[in-house]
């Protein structure tokens, strides 16, 4: 099982400077992988230009660049130039995000998101393959019209850029196994990890190919306690306005998911409460054991259990973030932080060597 990591600039929480030295560690250290996620902050895809000439061996994923704000040609050259600039290693993760920041930040309107995320791909791989851009779909007609436009063919030189989707519903979890080469896994209890493989599956036999043909990415915080239980009770009230707020009434692909992994009840009780204003409530009635299940919690052997999970569970790739003592948690150092990632990395060395070669 490989290692990635993340990083963010929400509140100041790392310096560029910074960021390029953890980077730096990150790739000595073995990890595979870093991405530059995209919210309503910085964009996600600049910070790997600036990374990009600070590192030389580890990999640059966005996590994910919203579709919804971009055309796919304009991705496309986005990937293209990251791509040149990486020497290759440039991995673009995307995904749909939701109508909260899609129509709210961007102005555009969100519907039909698999049908979207499906043309959308369709168009990048003509793109990297050097193809003129001539499509017909129901959210994207190049040329737009009749008229003056005409089917362009990129300069940039064509490219195998792999595509990786952020996928939670069943819809788009088949469509990621049926066209991408990654799925980036976010809130995936290895233990229920079976409610998104099967889809993945079933759309990548659809392709002709298996499961194994996509890498795998779980994610969770591995934090370094002794103390878990309080570790625990701070993830599962963090964890309410994930539940809560991460979405509209409507639309809370998170709360979906968790329904689906048998937490219906829980998810939409907690939702309503948040939605109502009664967030107190909402954070008390998070069952500790989802916190639990989708972090990485407690001592060295508590953890390596939580990574042997992941690994049973059918994930290539754990991404993490990392965290250890008090509860809150002081902000990390940079040294605090290298110093964490490199126990986490020989955690899962150890896990790995358990495999066999």
């Amino acid at each position: 099982m490989k290692v990635s990591v993340g990083f963010n600039f929400d509140g100041g929480v790392m310096a560029w400077d910074d960021l390029a030295e953890y980077a730096r560690a990150a790739e000595r250290l073995g990890v595979d992988s870093i991405w530059s996620p995209e919210g309503w902050g910085f964009d996600g895809a600049t910070p790997l230009a600036f990374l990009a000439g600070k590192t030389s061996t580890i990999k640059l994923g966005t996590g994910i660049l919203q579709i919804g704000a971009r055309t796919p040609a304009n991705l496309a050259m986005t990937a293209l130039s990251l791509h040149s600039i990486s020497g290759g290693r440039f991995i673009l993760g995307i995904g749909t995000s939701g109508p909260q920041v899609i129509e709210g930040l961007h102005g555009v309107v969100f519907d039909q998101p698999v049908r979207r995320t499906r043309e959308t791909v369709e168009i990048l791989k003509k793109a990297f393959a050097g193809e003129r851009l001539s499509y017909e779909g129901e959210h994207f007609r190049l040329p737009v019209r009749d008229g003056e436009g005409k089917a362009l063919r990129l300069s940039a030189p064509p490219a195998d850029v792999p595509i990786y989707i952020a996928a939670m519903g069943p819809a788009n979890l088949r469509l990621t196994g049926e066209v991408a080469d990654g799925w980036r896994g976010i809130y995936v209890m290895p233990e229920h990890a079976d409610v998104s493989m099967q889809p993945i599956a079933e759309g990548a036999a659809k392709a002709g190919r298996t499961i194994d043909d996509v890498d795998l990415q779980g994610n969770g915080t591995v934090w370094f306690t002794d103390e878990p239980e309080a570790a625990i009770e701070d993830l599962s009230t963090r964890l309410a306005f994930t539940l809560g707020g991460m979405g509209s009434r409507q639309n809370n692909f998170y709360n979906n998911s968790y329904s689906r992994a048998g937490f219906a009840d829980e998810a939409k009780e907690i939702q309503r409460l948040w939605l109502e204003g009664k967030r107190d409530e909402a954070r008390k009635l998070v069952p500790r054991e989802l916190a639990a299940m989708t972090h990485l919690v407690g001592d060295d052997g508590a953890v390596k259990a939580r990574i042997r999970a992941y690994r049973d569970a059918g994930f290539n790739t754990l991404n993490i973030a990392v965290r250890r003592g008090a509860t809150p948690p002081a902000e990390l150092g940079l040294n605090d932080r290298i110093a964490l990632l490199e126990r986490v990395m020989d955690l899962v060395g150890q896990v790995n060597a358990e495999a066999g070669p």
